[in-house]
């Protein structure tokens, strides 16, 4: 097999090899994935790049060279985020993966290639080259007009969502940390030998995230998408949404989730028609990987670490919900199927997680979901309290609830959070948060949020919390402290010339 990637970020990339794709769903053919140097001269090799991209979203083994059961794409660091809160627990470390998330001790490895600072650079910077591979190709790429759109509008997005992801993993959170370093900036495809970029601020690279964002949802506007794990109009709107919360743009994050629902074809479906969350076919389902029996992870695989009846990691590090969160749900809420508080094996810890099922078991079979249009509700919710639009708000919550909750109601008002994310206030914006809290459990990354809202957090032993992951003596209740600013991979200084370790470093401790 060819290397299928020639130029990789420089420094840490620099001459590493892609996955090959062989995703008949996608129409890619081996090894022909990413072409190196070779030119794109038409649409549909441009398209079968593009389907090399998404692969690599869900395949493990690739983007670090150890510790792959751990590293299998965007469905991990989902993963990996929702473990470094409070909400998801681990009754124990298992076989060790995602247990150092959990327990925040993976930092001081930022010079071995098989740890999360390096799996996150790798991957993100992967797809932010092959996304610079295929717009440097606008000039030279055949085809129809509406094609090229369609390629070039998801080069954009990948891209965008990359350098997303990036800001959120190794920099403090957008709001009030604008002028701090974030992360190198490519536009355009590096070669092996290049010098390297020095880090850009946040506000720099939030800046690129808007501009490339807008232009995706400009040029996939209207066309029709190939397959469920593309990015369509519809997604890249739920993109901006996402973006536009995190850099407290109300405005845009209601305008965006809104034109996501109304784009998106989907609809907010019963807890009881969408059991699992492993079917990419639900009708609520705006973005996910459909995963063929060949395809999948196996060990290295989302279901795998919650699917308790796996046998596997799901049973021996099992993910439970707070029993804190729990209760929040009234006796007559849908989602409490989602988990069992009489489970044998919750012994004093959370409760026993049922949401997420492989969909054949024999083959390990289940495919992943990215974004479900019931988040855009919440967004849209969200966004409208903000804005003190609380009617708007309302709406937009109750449209999700009377599919959760028969007797539900909410009188809340206002938008007050504590301090803590326990510190409770009673507001609207509190307890939208919460059903934020309990419908993404397990699919969003926790800490995601937790950072944005500039709150902290605490784990207790009344929440389940096994007293190893406790965080004792640990800043967690800080939002401001560097506690989950992951450190950069001692490679990218390595190997790149304007970037110096003394001075370009993340804190390796959990405080500057």
């Amino acid at each position: 097999m060819k290397n299928i990637f020639k130029y990789l970020c420089v420094g840490l990339m620099a001459g590493s090899a892609m996955v090959a794709c062989t995703d008949d769903a996608l129409e890619t053919t081996p090894s022909d994935s990413m072409a190196g140097n070779d030119v794109i001269t038409s649409t549909n090799t441009a398209l079968i790049s593009l389907n090399g991209i998404y692969r690599s979203m869900y395949t493990s083994g690739w983007s670090t060279t150890g510790n792959t059961h751990q590293c299998f794409g965007i469905s991990a660091y989902n993963l990996m985020a929702d473990v470094m809160g409070e909400d998801m627990i681990m009754n124990g470390s298992g076989s060790g993966w995602f247990w150092y998330d959990c327990t925040y001790n993976v930092k001081t490895f930022y010079t071995s290639g098989a740890w999360r600072s390096y799996d996150l650079w790798s991957a993100y910077y992967t797809w932010i080259a092959q996304a610079n591979y295929l717009i440097d190709a606008q000039e030279t790429m055949q085809g129809a007009e509406a094609d090229k759109n369609y390629v070039l509008g998801q080069a954009y997005a990948i891209r965008a969502y990359s350098y997303f992801m990036l800001a959120q993993s190794f920099a403090r959170t957008y709001k009030g940390h604008e002028t701090e370093p974030c992360c190198p900036i490519y536009t355009t495809g590096t070669k092996i030998g290049m010098q390297g970029n020095p880090r850009s601020t946040v506000q720099e690279v939030y800046d690129l995230i808007t501009e490339d964002l807008e232009t995706a949802v400009t040029m996939l506007k209207g066309i029709e998408r190939k397959h469920v794990s593309h990015i369509n109009y519809a997604v890249a709107c739920g993109f901006q949404a996402r973006v536009a919360l995190v850099m407290e743009d109300w405005q845009t994050a209601l305008t965006a989730a809104a034109e996501a629902i109304k784009n998106s074809g989907c609809s907010i479906l019963a807890v009881k028609d969408f059991a699992g969350v492993n079917s990419t076919a639900a009708k609520n389902v705006m973005w996910g990987a459909k995963i063929q029996a060949d395809q999948s992870g196996i060990y290295a695989g989302f279901f795998t670490h919650l699917d308790a009846s796996a046998g596997k990691y799901g049973s021996s590090a099992r993910k439970q919900i707070s029993k804190l969160l729990y209760d929040k749900m009234s006796g007559t809420d849908d989602r409490l199927t989602w988990w069992n508080p009489k489970d044998a094996a919750n012994e004093k810890n959370g409760y026993q997680q049922e949401k997420f099922k492989f969909s054949n078991i024999q083959t390990w079979e289940g495919d992943y979901i990215w974004m479900r249009v019931e988040e855009m509700y919440l967004t849209a919710a969200e966004a409208a309290c903000r804005l003190t639009e609380e009617a708007t708000a309302k709406q937009y919550l109750m449209a999700l609830m009377k599919k959760r909750d028969a007797n539900y109601s909410c009188n809340k008002t206002g938008v007050e959070l504590g301090k803590l994310t326990t510190d409770e206030t009673g507001s609207l914006l509190e307890e939208i948060i919460t059903q934020r809290r309990i419908e993404l459990w397990g699919e969003f990354g926790r800490i995601y949020d937790i950072r944005r809202l500039k709150q902290g957090f605490v784990r207790t032993a009344a929440m389940g919390w096994p007293a190893d992951a406790l965080l004792k003596n640990r800043p967690s209740d800080n939002p401001e402290s560097y506690m989950w600013v992951l450190t950069i991979p001692q490679k990218e200084f390595d190997g790149n010339a304007n970037m110096d370790a003394a001075k370009d470093q993340n804190p390796t401790g959990d405080t500057k």
